[in-house]
């Protein structure tokens, strides 16, 4: 799905007034009725809103789409990204990379165009495509497996992790609000994905447009925290603006 300004003045209101009826989003933006279902049935397959009835209020912020579900979606979207990442990483790096299906996007580019790189992991799908070239060294973290989607987490992935000082963080997110805040659904994922951010010098932050605006419980940290957002459509104004501010590279995939 692509944003419309018209789908981030709805995600505006309902944040901020916690449900919105459908008679007065269309009144506010000055549309139909028919637009504005029309409008929230969009941002729900994203996964951004919950419709009830006469209305909308913000998706589910406990618990995040099943894996297969976010694999098969936004494909060509989460490539163009993973192109884009591997283009600003040389051969011969070391390399922290996250949970995440746009993660595994990255993990198939650089799979296919580089060598020598030294990969550090906590996804297992992650390691068995990286695996695959005999170029690389790849390291899976210690850890429990989460059997939802191959992520390994624990405090033996935190002591792991810690061990290392790489020159590159590649971390996925599950949304980004527009004040800046990273957001995720699983704490101990956070404590890893900030143990890999701590440990790099270099922290590239992988997020398609789905994730601008999308809520989730847990806060990973902030965006200014990171050195470059790779990404395929342009974030709402006030975060290009904290972009620019705290001097955050971005990284925009032409459009499929």
């Amino acid at each position: 799905m692509s944003r419309s300004p018209r789908h981030d003045k709805i995600l505006q209101l309902v944040r901020e007034n916690g449900f919105m009826p459908i008679e007065e989003l269309a009144r506010i933006l000055d549309v139909t009725p028919q637009t504005i279902r029309r409008d929230i049935n969009q941002l729900c397959e994203a996964n951004l809103l919950r419709r009830y009835h006469g209305g909308a209020a913000l998706g589910n912020s406990v618990e995040n789409e099943d894996y297969f579900s976010r694999k098969g979606k936004l494909q060509s979207e989460k490539a163009h990204i993973a192109d884009m990442i591997a283009e600003n990483i040389p051969d011969h790096a070391s390399l922290f990379m996250s949970i995440g299906t746009t993660i595994e996007a990255v993990a198939q580019a650089l799979t296919a165009s580089h060598k020598g790189l030294r990969v550090i992991t906590n996804n297992i799908h992650v390691a068995s495509i990286m695996s695959a070239n005999p170029d690389f060294t790849v390291m899976i973290t210690s850890g429990v497996v989460r059997a939802s989607d191959g992520g390994i987490t624990g405090v033996a992935t935190l002591d792991f992790i810690n061990q290392f000082k790489v020159d590159y963080a590649v971390i996925g997110v599950s949304g980004i609000e527009t004040d800046g805040s990273l957001l995720d659904f699983d704490y101990r994922e956070v404590r890893v994905a900030q143990a890999m951010m701590n440990n790099a010098r270099h922290r590239f932050l992988a997020a398609d447009h789905s994730k601008f605006g999308r809520n989730a419980l847990v806060r990973m940290g902030h965006i200014s925290e990171f050195n470059a957002i790779f990404t395929d459509a342009m974030p709402p104004e006030s975060l290009k603006k904290l972009l620019d501010d705290h001097n955050v590279r971005m990284y925009l995939a032409d459009p499929v």
